[in-house]
């Protein structure tokens, strides 16, 4: 197997593991929320932040503008750079949109 290969097989199966590490945080809310509150990131409560209506290609989701004045806004936007700019919390999925001054949520299927 070449490296190329290997590392291609590494990658697919580790994305593997996320998605069922994140299905079985949602099957079990109590440990969602213990992990969303472990000290490991940031805190932030999402229902003290603006969020407005849209719909896209994809169906409807919402949007949250840059709020300097609020640090939950503020701890959100920390915790999406800690996880490469995408995460889901509680059932939620949160992205940056490119400039990362504008965070997009919907939730999970």
């Amino acid at each position: 197997m070449s490296d190329v290969a290997f590392v291609t097989k590494l990658h697919e199966a580790s994305c593997m593991i996320k998605d069922a590490c994140e299905e079985y945080l949602e099957k079990h809310p109590t440990l969602a929320l213990l992990e969303s509150h472990n000290g490991d990131g940031p805190t932030w409560d999402p229902n003290k932040i603006k969020w407005a209506d849209k719909t896209g290609a994809n169906g409807p989701f919402q949007i949250a503008e840059l709020e300097p004045n609020n640090p939950d806004f503020q701890a959100m936007t920390q915790d999406l750079r800690d996880h490469n700019g995408k995460m889901t919390k509680e059932g939620v999925f949160y992205w940056f949109f490119t400039g990362a001054e504008t965070v997009g949520r919907k939730k999970k299927a």
